[in-house]
């Protein structure tokens, strides 16, 4: 009986290291001087084989969400299991950061570099560099790529736009592509104001812009990267999504569009990672 009970533990024991997980930690930021929460998923093979390393994906939440966002509202565990499972995707690990949330106690809410809160610099000099030594990533452009829903898909644009050298693809949700410029008398009015503060970043790092005004090198550096923008039809951002969209097709760099039904809601992204998943998968270790 003994050995029969050992016997059975043991067995569930390896079922348990055989099973993909959701891990969720903080790491502790002397940028923004204080702690930020994250979340990991890892494949069946994490626990199993010591010495294997992974391609990541980085999974950018929205403006009102935060890091388990993904993982509550976008049901991505069963999503990527269920890829894997059918051999549609290689075994990977995600990764979503957190950037803020809609709790008046959170410190700020943005990806990019602003008054009081250097969320981009945290990103490339800790965040990045923490996760990858930390879950044996590869860690190079060719495993490495980077999506995000509305907030979250404009900062990834922006990320890959302009550190091109750090991922081989992007992947943008309904993306928040660019703000209009802000208000100068609202903005003095009340210079501490966290939205302003977010307005005026997401202006200054407008990636409509940014593909604009680029000149032949940049255009270069822009097609090293696979882009790919997936929008809803009735999203309030569907116009900015399709100006996204244009301004590359003009400038000559390669980017898939997908309009499918639906709205700016987790629904909407829920599926949506049926085809992001894929799509990053295809260009990791390929060369542009």
């Amino acid at each position: 009986m003994f050995s029969v009970m050992c016997l059975l533990t043991l067995s569930l024991s390896a079922q348990r290291e055989q099973r993909s997980r959701i891990v969720s930690d903080t790491i502790f930021s002397r940028v923004l001087n204080t702690e930020r929460a994250y979340t990991v998923y890892l494949p069946k093979s994490f626990n199993a084989d010591k010495a294997r390393k992974y391609p990541i994906l980085y999974l950018l939440h929205g403006m009102t969400d935060t890091n388990s966002s993904w993982v509550e509202k976008g049901k991505m565990k069963p999503v990527i299991d269920r890829l894997i499972d059918r051999g549609e995707i290689d075994e990977l690990i995600v990764v979503t950061p957190d950037a803020g949330g809609s709790d008046v106690n959170r410190q700020q809410n943005g990806y990019f570099d602003m008054q009081e809160w250097e969320y981009e610099k945290f990103f490339y000099t800790e965040f990045l560099p923490y996760i990858e030594e930390t879950y044996r990533v590869i860690g190079d452009k060719q495993h490495r790529a980077i999506a995000g829903l509305s907030m979250g898909g404009g900062g990834s644009a922006s990320y890959g736009q302009r550190h091109p050298d750090m991922f081989c693809a992007v992947y943008a949700m309904s993306a928040w592509f660019e703000a209009g410029k802000p208000d100068a008398e609202r903005a003095s009015a009340d210079p501490n104001n966290k939205v302003n503060k977010l307005m005026k970043a997401a202006y200054e790092n407008g990636c409509i812009r940014y593909v604009d005004e680029a000149d032949d090198n940049r255009k270069k550096q822009l097609r090293s990267v696979a882009w790919y923008v997936d929008c809803g039809d009735d999203d309030f951002l569907f116009d900015l999504n399709i100006r996204f969209y244009q301004s590359m097709r003009r400038a000559g760099i390669p980017c898939q569009l997908r309009v499918k039904d639906g709205g700016h809601d987790w629904e909407y992204w829920h599926q949506a990672l049926y085809d992001c998943l894929p799509f990053v998968n295809r260009y990791f270790n390929k060369v542009r």
